[in-house]
């Protein structure tokens, strides 16, 4: 197992949110091997906790100091109830796994009224993976923790998809139509990295807007997915107002989409950069506590930079170009950007080898900047 940067918070009470795979359990059982463990996968414990929540205080001794872990909370929303009497009664310390808090506030729960707090385990990281980092494997299968040790992480990849479908959509009924849902999926791949129009993806699922509008929701309820807003603080030109549309991992989105001769093969490897520099920085800004809101800036007349980094650190704007030499224009619109912002810190990543300045942009090697992110927006 590689290290993980996670840390518990001040010995009090947590979620742990993530998507399936990215660790959570492995991580919990590693770091806690003494402490009290509920698996709310496993059938017994699922349907004699589901029957009576109030069980889980007989399970747990009355002289008990340690963690108690309820791994995929969101099987049982009602459990919350007896965890929050227990925190008050007998001042027990809870770790609570699950793939989305937003699922459960969905159900109508209180996520205890800030008696626990939340934290969330992404992919690996660059810094997790230290000198077994690989690019061009990190790209095409990016990195969860079974792609860098299955012997094929791309079988693996494929059941991924695959075991989401069956246990988490079917299973916990959150659509009745997983061919239609399966369809959905490969036409939102085809949003990766991109302005998203729900109409546009309706039409090519043969799906209806509303029904289409659910199944994104599904994907950012599960942390599949996430939608991006606009930067548009103190904006003086007109931009757009639809979000941009990413996959949580360029190899999962790399799974799901289509690779036939006439599905625009050419476009992956773009998206593939802009997702695993995404998926990368969004985990080292919540591990080491960054405070950063994510956008994307784009103008009506189509001027685009990929990501903008807003916080009490600052801006920093980023744009990703899947080549490994940088044109003049390749810099446009982080200078519009920059005209529009003049204290922002722009950069530009590539897949080049050098690192330079040039007209006050910051142009890096993508591998550099995931190990340099940290530093260069502390």
């Amino acid at each position: 197992m590689y290290p993980r940067s996670l840390t518990c918070l001040n010995n009090k009470s947590f979620f742990l949110f993530g998507p399936r795979g990215v660790g959570k359990t492995e991580w919990l059982r590693r770091t806690f091997p003494s402490d009290i463990y509920f698996d709310l996968l496993e059938a017994r414990t699922y349907s004699q906790l589901l029957a009576d929540p109030g069980r889980l205080a007989d399970r747990i001794p009355r002289d008990y100091s340690g963690w108690i872990i309820l791994d995929e909370v969101q099987r049982i929303p009602e459990l919350l109830n007896e965890v929050h009497r227990l925190i008050e009664s007998r001042k027990l310390r809870f770790i609570m796994t699950g793939s989305s808090a937003r699922a459960l506030r969905r159900k109508g729960v209180n996520l205890l009224a800030g008696r626990a707090l939340t934290q969330f385990m992404h992919p690996l990281t660059i810094e997790e993976l230290g000198d077994s980092f690989s690019l061009k494997h990190s790209l095409r299968y990016g990195t969860l923790p079974s792609v860098y040790t299955e012997n094929d992480p791309a079988a693996y990849l494929a059941s991924y998809v695959t075991t989401y479908l069956r246990e988490e959509v079917q299973q916990e009924g959150l659509t009745r139509n997983i061919a239609a849902f399966s369809r959905f999926l490969e036409v939102a791949s085809f949003s990766q990295a991109e302005v998203l129009t729900m109409a546009e993806v309706a039409r090519e699922s043969s799906i209806s807007v509303k029904v289409i509008q659910d199944y994104f929701s599904i994907l950012e309820d599960l942390l599949l997915a996430v939608r991006l807003p606009v930067f548009s603080k103190r904006a003086k030109r007109k931009l757009i107002t639809h979000p941009k549309f990413l996959f949580f991992d360029c190899g999962v989105f790399n799974s799901i989409r289509p690779k036939g001769p006439l599905d625009h093969p050419e476009l992956a490897p773009g998206a593939s950069v802009e997702t695993l520099f995404y998926q990368q920085a969004r985990a080292l800004n919540d591990y080491h506590k960054l405070e950063y809101s994510i956008f994307y800036w784009r103008t009506q007349s189509k001027n685009e930079v990929d990501f903008v980094f807003y916080g009490p650190r600052g801006i920093h704007a980023f744009e990703l170009k899947h080549a490994d030499r940088v044109r003049e224009e390749d810099t446009h619109s982080l200078k519009l950007f920059s005209q529009d912002y003049p204290g922002a810190k722009c950069h530009l990543i590539y897949l080049g080898s050098e690192q330079y300045s040039e007209g006050g942009i910051s142009v890096m090697p993508l591998e550099t900047a995931l190990r340099k992110f940290v530093e260069m927006t502390s």
